[in-house]
């Protein structure tokens, strides 16, 4: 149960579903509560897929390229370290390439929930590589299973929160939403510095 936890938690921090509020807001806009309750759906099943294949075929691109678990961690926790960084300082939007042309764009698009919702907003770079160094960590069935579940209990509450997202900026507003994401963001930081750190100890161990 610790391990369920301890995942839930790390995919919530370095996701950051309520950063994601704010553009969700913007990009449904223009459309009906039941267009924006199927968009929050199919975004987090997209979610919850990319998730999947992350973790279970992700090793398989670590053996194509030749990229050792060290690799990958050093490189995930330079990724998960910028994006808090990237909270505490507001810019969570830039950093995952929400520009204002390519939300203007992406406004004028049909489907927006496998992009830009589900990549880069929600299951970006450092997820992903995430649990690609957890597929090396926990590899037995009951690890696997926990794993799983965690994996899709954060996208089923990804679905609720965006589906809520008009709820929640109405009652938490732009400096409600802030104030999270920047202790969302010190979390975030902490995560990818430990990853960093694992890495670092770990090669310097006789």
């Amino acid at each position: 149960m610790n391990l369920f936890f301890v995942v839930f938690a790390a995919l919530f921090s370095i996701m950051n579903p309520l950063g994601t509020v704010p553009v969700f807001v913007g990009l449904t806009k223009e459309k009906t509560k039941k267009e924006t309750i199927n968009i929050a759906f199919y975004a987090s099943l997209n979610v919850f897929i990319i998730l999947l294949i992350s973790f279970f075929l992700g090793k398989y691109l670590l053996i194509f390229f030749g990229i050792s678990i060290q690799s990958l961690k050093i490189a995930g926790g330079m990724i998960i370290t910028t994006s808090g960084f990237a909270l505490l300082t507001g810019t969570f939007s830039r950093h995952k390439g929400m520009k204002k042309s390519i939300e203007a764009d992406a406004q004028n698009r049909s489907d927006i929930t496998l992009t830009p919702l589900a990549i880069p907003m929600l299951a970006g770079p450092g997820t992903i590589s995430l649990l690609i160094a957890y597929n090396q960590q926990y590899n037995s069935l009951l690890e696997i299973s926990i794993l799983t579940a965690a994996m899709f209990s954060i996208s089923v509450l990804t679905f609720f929160i965006l589906r809520s997202s008009n709820i929640i900026v109405k009652y938490l507003g732009a400096s409600g939403l802030n104030a999270l994401s920047r202790i969302i963001g010190f979390i975030v930081i902490a995560i990818g510095v430990e990853y960093i750190l694992s890495v670092v100890l770990q090669i310097l161990k006789p």
